[in-house]
């Protein structure tokens, strides 16, 4: 229920233009150099997705692609309004592995701008990075672990993504 009324509330955030690239408040200067930039997807396990998806749609208007799979919210950055960005919504089945090691019904995807460093920066803090970087025709990606077993991926977008 937690996880329906985050998404929701995300998702008609998303509908009226309410997706904000940038923190509203200024950084402090004690931030790491590499940081999220945005979030670049929400996803969550579902028992039905085929019916839940078709709930969000009809409910929400959500226009979902590929049979139901995801829907993309598209939306510019503020410091370069030519730049193009997505952040993806989408819903797994329930017996999904792609979450593990993590219990949550939920994972947060975070775009970052070089994953590379990133990455570098969390090993330096003893983060929990699982082995694997995949680089596809979206960007690359990479999972880590946060200390409550919560599973994030990591996305450094290709250009137009």
């Amino acid at each position: 229920m937690k996880v329906t009324l985050i998404a929701a509330v995300f998702a008609a955030g998303m509908l009226t233009g309410g997706m904000w690239v940038k923190a509203q408040q200024p950084a402090p200067a004690d931030l790491p150099a590499q940081r999220v930039t945005s979030i670049g997807g929400v996803f969550f396990k579902a028992k039905d997705p085929k019916a839940l998806s078709a709930w969000y749609r009809d409910a929400l208007g959500i226009a979902l692609q590929a049979g139901g799979a995801y829907s993309l919210f598209e939306w510019r950055e503020r410091e370069d309004s030519s730049r193009l960005g997505h952040t993806v919504w989408s819903l797994f089945p329930s017996s999904t592995k792609y979450f593990a090691p993590s219990d949550a019904t939920f994972m947060v995807n975070y775009r970052v701008r070089d994953l590379d460093k990133m990455l570098a920066q969390l090993r330096a803090l003893g983060a929990r990075i699982e082995p694997k970087v995949v680089d596809d025709f979206n960007g690359k990606f990479a999972w880590i672990v946060d200390p409550e077993g919560n599973k994030l991926e990591l996305w450094e977008p290709k250009a137009g993504y």
